[in-house]
């Protein structure tokens, strides 16, 4: 992780956040680690929990805990954990999902705060339906962030965690994605590379006909159930598969989900269709007997399939996510108290900074703008 390495590098010169108490609500991964050790070498004190309570690596956890305060272990009820992390009163929050945010709103200690940041569509979601009483960085939606983690990061690591609990052959497959927004695309994209044929299934028109002009096949997911060898639901919403759709589905069809929480499938309604009952065939991979011959294939009990099943994104994605993080971190401890309570995008300069330090640890160069250039882009009236 070379980008955040040299934000790391500089934190450590210069100490932007003494005593700083920050608290990330983040999925307890290797990564992970290596952002909250820049913080720790820029002098913050951290707190970290996960939300869900299959995404944290133990040996992780345990690797840290000497030089922050690591809240809970695999399978553990995230609940009091995240509860805990918000009773160390942090002056700082970084979540994924908005869990933690959400916490101090609901005791209205959310106001104390210098800030937070959000990685996820589903967490900026919840917050922009709150009054927010602080200011919280749209981490997710900096254009890094989006081109990295969400397209190429969910895309391939999606399909390693497909592949991870089942062992199945793509190519030839009818593999349907509902939902096209900048995770979808990467997910739909990877999944053309293995060979699959792919159905998008959107309720956007403009995300619809953008599938289809990049030569996917679009269509209600009522319709996709029904030729669908593999599903996968990334919208942010609820219930996008349940009994319609079940009641559609061929015989071993595989249904994952890689939105942030488990809601995106139906369990309760695959539980009641489940006439025969549910047994598990793999580690992660659950067969609901439909009693009339069929029997549908539920990965990771609905929980976020690539982190549940595979190793979440590859650390090379994760470079790009976090060094947004922790600069955007550095800009409210300098900045948060000059900005609005609300959802605000991550600064151009931070963006910027990011695609800089990538680029270079790249080893590639880029040309400049001329004062010629600069000086016909001010008369247009652009900086």
């Amino acid at each position: 992780m070379p980008v955040l390495r040299s934000i790391r590098a500089r934190f450590a010169r210069e100490q932007p956040l003494a005593g700083v108490r920050v608290a990330a609500c983040l999925h307890v991964t290797a990564e992970t680690a290596n952002l909250v050790r820049a913080f720790v070498a820029g002098g913050a004190e951290v707190g970290l929990c996960a939300a869900n309570p299959i995404s944290t690596q133990d040996d992780v956890a345990d690797a840290l805990s000497g030089e922050a305060e690591v809240l809970g272990r695999r399978g553990d009820d995230p609940v009091p954990h995240v509860i805990a992390l918000a009773a160390t009163e942090p002056q700082v929050t970084l979540d994924d999902g908005a869990d933690l945010l959400s916490v101090l709103h609901a005791q209205g200690r959310a106001g104390t705060l210098l800030g937070g940041t959000e990685e996820t569509t589903t967490g900026l979601v919840r917050l922009r339906a709150l009054e927010l009483a602080c200011p919280v960085l749209a981490v997710n939606e900096a254009r890094t962030e989006r081109l990295f983690n969400d397209h190429y990061g969910t895309g391939q690591s999606t399909l390693d965690g497909i592949l991870r609990a089942t062992n199945l052959l793509l190519a030839g497959r009818t593999f349907v994605v509902v939902g096209y927004g900048w995770t979808g695309r990467g997910i739909a994209n990877r999944a053309r590379g293995a060979g699959a044929q792919v159905i998008v299934c959107e309720i956007d028109p403009m995300r619809a006909l953008e599938a289809r002009m990049e030569g996917f096949e679009v269509m209600p997911a009522l319709l996709a159930a029904e030729r669908g060898d593999v599903f996968v639901t990334v919208t942010g919403s609820r219930d996008v598969l349940g009994t319609e759709h079940f009641a559609r589905m061929k015989d071993g069809a595989v249904l994952a989900n890689a939105g942030h929480f488990d809601i995106e499938i139906d369990l309760g309604a695959l539980r009641a269709a489940a006439a025969g009952g549910v047994r598990e065939v793999l580690p992660l991979v659950d067969s609901y007997d439909l009693g009339d011959g069929r029997r549908l294939n539920l990965l990771a009990s609905g929980r976020v399939v690539n982190l549940a099943a595979g190793q979440g994104h590859p650390a090379a994605v994760m470079d790009m996510s976090f060094a947004n993080q922790a600069l955007a971190v550095e800009h409210l401890v300098r900045h948060g108290s000059e900005l609005a309570p609300g959802v605000h995008p991550v600064p151009d300069a931070v963006d910027s900074e990011v695609a800089r330090l990538k680029l270079e640890s790249l080893g590639v160069e880029i040309d400049e703008a001329t004062e010629g250039q600069l000086r016909y882009g001010e008369g247009w009236g652009r900086r």
